[in-house]
């Protein structure tokens, strides 16, 4: 910008933003009156168009104090006018910074409420796909790309403005700077979309939501591709979600693809509860009924069907567990150790995990 630039956009500062300042001065200073209630509105709606049009509140104070200096009104006779002019500058430019914040945060909040709902139509797959990619280019992401989703389940419900959510979120911003990423929140829940050749931004996102949730477990669903993409990596994390609890799953951090075998298993419910009530059934008939040896089976199977490991989760002598054992093959005719049974009786056992059996009836 040139001398000249400056001094013509300075000018047309002080004609736009201190029109009627210099005349309220030098009345101030032959009354020693202060600012009228339209005044004070007036000076605020100007800093509130100052801030739509971009310009700087420093600056713009600084024009202020300028001005004050340049008219300052003389009343060498009034020694009272000093504090009253004061007094009016005061008053004048509080009150254009606070016409100038206010449009700040009607700014943010606006943008905010952009964000949201931008959030909301990705997520949950609607709006026109065009008009959605044009959106999506606004908060970083190129949709014609794979994303892939994270979800943290929180201990609470967080939102875009809670300290958890921006404590991750200026991490991840630290971290790795415009790599396209998004953070935000959706149903109380923190979510990361990243690009899908990223997994390092998403395993970051992982740890830092893990940590700043107090060990919630985290979620990351596969990438997709386009915008639908993202709604399915999205849905997938959430369905890993729930099958990491429903599975009594201890990993902080589970991923779509190493659980793929279990929406498999569940795809026809009624085939599994079929095969979970035929092979583990007959566990309802030993004394306490059929939950201490579906556990023994789990730890058992978890263990790698090594039998004092499997006694050592359980706090049992190995003797009691190759009783537990043996009475499961009496009651269901199926040997846990042997290879042509354990298939069968694993399967049924991760069918009652996720059909939450025997607790519920299937």
């Amino acid at each position: 910008m040139t001398g000249r630039q400056g001094t013509r956009e300075t000018q047309e500062s002080r004609d736009t933003y201190l029109t009627g300042y210099a005349e309220i001065l030098a009345e101030v200073a032959g009354t020693g009156r202060r600012l009228t209630r339209d005044e004070l509105e007036d000076r605020r709606l100007v800093g509130e168009r100052a801030a739509e049009a971009g310009h700087s509140l420093r600056s713009l104070v600084r024009l202020h104090l300028d001005a004050t200096r340049a008219d300052w009104p003389d009343r060498a006779g009034r020694p009272d006018t000093t504090q009253s002019v004061l007094a009016a500058v005061t008053q004048a430019v509080d009150a254009f910074a606070e016409g100038y914040e206010r449009a700040q945060r009607l700014a943010v909040r606006q943008e905010e409420a952009a964000r949201r709902e931008f959030i909301d139509d990705l997520l949950y797959g609607r709006s026109d796909l065009g008009r959605l990619a044009e959106r999506a280019e606004r908060f970083g992401l190129v949709l014609s790309r794979a994303h892939a989703v994270a979800v943290a389940q929180a201990p609470e419900a967080y939102d875009d403005t809670a300290p958890v959510t921006r404590h991750v979120e200026s991490a991840l911003i630290s971290r790795f700077g415009d790599r396209r990423v998004l953070t935000a929140t959706k149903n109380g829940q923190l979510i990361c979309i990243a690009p899908g050749d990223q997994d390092d931004v998403l395993a970051f996102f992982a740890k830092q939501a893990y940590a700043a949730t107090d060990g919630s477990r985290v979620a990351i669903g596969r990438p997709q591709n386009g915008a639908g993409g993202v709604v399915h990596s999205y849905e997938e994390a959430l369905s890993t979600l729930d099958l990491a609890e429903r599975l009594e799953l201890d990993e902080p951090v589970v991923r779509a693809a190493d659980l793929l075998v279990y929406p498999v298993l569940t795809r026809d419910r009624q085939a599994m509860a079929d095969l979970v009530l035929s092979v583990l059934g007959p566990l309802r008939g030993a004394r306490g009924g059929a939950e201490p040896l579906l556990r023994t089976l789990e730890a058992y199977f978890d263990a790698g069907c090594t039998a004092a490991e499997a006694a050592r989760r359980l706090t049992l002598s190995v003797r009691a567990l190759t009783y537990r054992l043996d009475r499961i093959h009496q009651l269901t005719g199926a040997n846990p150790a042997d290879p042509v049974h354990r298939y069968t009786l694993q399967t049924a056992v991760i069918g009652a995990r996720l059909l939450g059996w025997p607790a519920q009836e299937i």
